[in-house]
């Protein structure tokens, strides 16, 4: 039973993250995501008890999927440096992918601006992944890899990095090859910051 209610949640996110990337959050009603994913509007609210639920948790759903690729890498990498450039291959292959997650990350950027709940669920990623590329600069500053510089304004760069690629990436899906544009980016980026020595 219990793996029975797993798979109705997941058939429910699956169909409100296809309607929310082809008409958008607003426009999508419940019992449209209800038709698509069919499921009864009882079994949708046993689950969410709204839509704005729902679309938090797509974003949590999201964001926990990049977390845990982001441990992988670290992980796995023998330096900050391998470890960013791992990073940008794996959202260079995102962007190019046009995934149905690019669209929803636009439409929690314009929810987030029209609604105080959305927005602190978006800001609070925002600076835990400042915080995040702050703590792996500083790792790489003390292992010797990048140069001695504020760990907190190059976590900045980076994330601003990241989000005005994505921005791009929605605008622009055919003519660009992204996964090279991010690799080059981040190859520049580290060109400033890592030691040459190192």
């Amino acid at each position: 039973m219990q793996i029975r209610s797993e798979e109705t949640r997941i058939h429910i996110l699956g169909a409100a993250s296809h309607l929310f990337s082809e008409s958008g959050y607003d426009a999508a009603s419940v019992a449209e995501i209800c038709t698509a994913a069919g499921v009864s509007k009882g079994a949708f609210y046993y689950h969410f008890p709204s839509k704005q639920a729902l679309f938090l948790a797509l974003l949590e759903t999201w964001l926990q999927g990049l977390d845990a690729a982001f441990e992988k890498i670290q992980q796995e990498a023998v330096s900050v440096p391998q470890a960013l450039q791992a990073m940008a291959q794996m959202a260079g292959n995102v962007l190019q992918s046009s995934d149905t997650s690019l669209p929803i990350i636009l439409e929690f950027w314009m929810q987030a601006y029209r609604d105080p709940a959305i927005w602190e669920a978006s800001i609070a990623p925002y600076r835990r992944y400042q915080n995040y590329f702050s703590s792996m600069l500083q790792r790489g500053i003390q292992e010797g890899t990048l140069h001695p510089v504020d760990p907190q304004i190059a976590a900045r760069v980076t994330v601003s990095l990241g989000m005005g690629l994505l921005l791009q990436a929605l605008f622009d899906t055919e003519s660009t090859p992204w996964e090279k544009v991010v690799r080059q980016c981040v190859d520049l980026l580290l060109n400033g910051l890592s030691r040459r020595n190192a």
